[in-house]
């Protein structure tokens, strides 16, 4: 070999070294996704319900703060805890090379909500995060029961259900004792 060749096939050599432990691995990723195919009932699923909790979570942090009403702080811890329980069950139920979404809130709700105080935050967090947060997340959840195919995450759903319902009428019970409009 002549001397500019061997440098040149020094360099593609040292090139194949870097880029085939990166090959390897997407190879690896795409197995574990190939060797794990969630049908698109159970994706939008797994998207909704985190995205539902981590709202839920993040809403409350913000109640913490932004409310002086003790019904509303309350309703707000009791859905930090539950949520934050929801989403430890969700990761738990979902098939091995599946990733649950962290910290993917609905950020216009939370903007909507983040330049309010008092009564104003109040009824927002309530209708928005209370009522209608709830009501999408029942639907979301009913509709894992119905076309999920994978049975980890229906079973997670039909788990679930009861506490998101019961988080639902929490929500409705609220929003009639403050007079939001529902």
């Amino acid at each position: 070999m002549r001397p500019g060749h061997t440098l040149i096939f020094a360099t593609i050599c040292a090139g194949a070294l870097v880029v085939s432990p990166l090959a390897a691995a997407q190879t690896q990723a795409a197995s574990t996704t190939a060797a794990n195919p969630l049908a698109q009932a159970d994706r939008d699923f797994v998207q909704a319900a985190s995205m539902s909790s981590s709202t839920e979570i993040d809403a409350a942090k913000l109640a913490t703060h932004n409310s002086d009403d003790k019904d509303v702080e309350s309703f707000a811890h009791h859905m930090m805890l539950d949520h934050t329980k929801l989403t430890v069950q969700l990761k738990m139920a979902a098939p091995h090379g599946v990733t649950v979404p962290k910290d993917n809130s609905d950020t216009a709700v939370l903007d909507s909500l983040k330049g309010l105080k008092g009564k104003a935050f109040d009824q927002a967090y309530i209708a928005k995060v209370g009522v209608e947060g709830h009501k999408q997340a029942v639907a979301a959840f009913q509709k894992e029961i119905a076309d999920g195919q994978d049975a980890s995450l229906k079973k997670a759903a039909q788990d679930a259900l009861p506490t998101i319902q019961h988080h639902y009428q929490m929500a409705q019970d609220l929003a009639a004792k403050k007079g939001v409009s529902q």
